[in-house]
């Protein structure tokens, strides 16, 4: 059984907007069940450790520890800075930036481009396998300007 967990509400939003230059519920933005550009979210043209953090959707545990991927597309503003990096974080029981609970693992993009971009990261099953409330998993982007 395939399960998709979708961004369900913005937890923490520093300084992000939605392409309409929204500031709330902009995970609407990101939601989507098949990828598409015209919306989405986006940092500041030059910013400085902007977090953005949202909750997953609610989802079974699969009893298994393998094939578990987080999907997205990321792309540089165009009117961002010279170098942009951004890395993303998958969490549980995630409360506050003063209170992250368990980081599950953690990875970055250095340098994006201004085209969009795939990206899987696929768990490793000890990564899976660490993941104990299926119900409680956030996403968390940090963007830099290096």
């Amino acid at each position: 059984m395939a399960q998709y967990g979708r961004p369900s509400t913005d937890t923490v939003n520093e300084s992000y907007t939605d392409q309409a230059e929204g500031g709330t519920n902009i995970y609407q933005a990101i939601d989507e069940a098949s990828a598409s550009d015209a919306d989405y979210i986006k940092s500041v043209a030059a910013p400085t450790s902007d977090v953005y953090v949202t909750k997953l959707t609610t989802l079974e545990d699969p009893v298994v520890h393998t094939g578990h991927t987080a999907r997205y597309r990321y792309a540089k503003n165009s009117a961002g800075g010279s170098q942009i990096n951004l890395t993303v974080e998958l969490r549980q029981n995630y409360v506050s930036e003063g209170s992250q609970g368990t980081l599950i693992k953690q990875w970055s993009h250095t340098n994006i481009s201004e085209t969009w971009t795939q990206a899987n990261q696929t768990l490793t099953e000890g990564e899976a396998g660490t993941i104990t409330d299926y119900t409680n998993l956030y996403l968390r982007f940090v963007s830099n300007q290096a």
